[in-house]
């Protein structure tokens, strides 16, 4: 399996990716989206990305219709998109992505987040080279209808690094770059994913403790409890033995 595969599963796992706000996280994305592009998905690539995600995350369609309205009105929130890196215990990398109406809230959150358990917060840029951008896609492997050698050409033409799957999804890696290709070919092909995200794929992984792994574990909790916080990304190595330990 990839690399961004093996960490998207291990994520799983270890319930990293369960935001507590999912709904809030999607709304949010659908007002920048909004913003930068306006309110009509068929004119809006990155409009139709968050309406996919959002029925992949079973956001109610009226939820979403309200977002879109929301985000178009005289009153609309005006969010921008905030980035900031650290290090937990034992040299773990931390980058967290969020979107914000008030940075200096933001800012102060995130920072009181690392020092309650005993991490740092570095300066934007500093960890950038841990990880790489990559376009993630995730397909319902019992929707794709074509011979899998076929798919796994037009995925390839579209741009695809990675294919992978298991029984039930599939996952496309792509460049940061080619996104938005390949985001194309999946609608020339009627193939619509479950989710669309550019996402950061640690390039190595940290070895940590039992207690390290727990008191990361904690920080990170915390940090997806925050309502400014819309992604965190680390390069902590997962084991069996520590996933069996929470």
């Amino acid at each position: 399996m990839g690399r961004a595969f093996e960490y998207r599963k291990a994520s799983k796992m270890a319930r990293w990716d369960k935001m507590a706000k999912t709904f809030s996280k999607i709304g949010k994305d659908i007002a920048l989206a909004v913003k930068a592009g306006g309110p009509d998905p068929d004119a809006n690539p990155g409009l139709r990305r968050c309406i996919q995600n959002a029925k992949g995350a079973n956001m109610p369609k009226d939820n979403v219709e309200r977002a879109i309205k929301k985000a178009s009105g005289a009153d609309a929130e005006n969010y921008e998109e905030i980035t900031y890196e650290g290090y937990g215990q034992g040299g773990v990398a931390f980058f967290i992505e969020c979107t914000t109406n008030n940075p200096t809230r933001t800012v102060a959150n995130v920072r009181a987040i690392f020092n309650k358990f005993e991490g740092n917060l570095g300066k934007n840029g500093e960890l950038a080279f841990i990880f790489d951008r990559k376009g993630i896609f995730t397909l319902d492997k019992a929707l794709i209808t074509m011979q899998w050698d076929d798919f796994e050409m037009e995925m390839i033409d579209g741009g695809a690094q990675d294919i992978e799957a298991d029984e039930e999804e599939v996952l496309i890696t792509t460049d940061f770059e080619d996104f938005g290709t390949l985001s194309h070919k999946l609608e020339e092909l009627g193939t619509e994913p479950k989710s669309a995200e550019l996402e950061r794929i640690p390039n190595s992984t940290k070895e940590v403790s039992e207690e390290q792994f727990k008191i990361n574990m904690k920080m990170l909790e915390r940090f997806e409890d925050d309502d400014d916080v819309q992604n965190v990304y680390h390069n902590m190595e997962i084991t069996d033995s520590l996933l069996a330990s929470l």
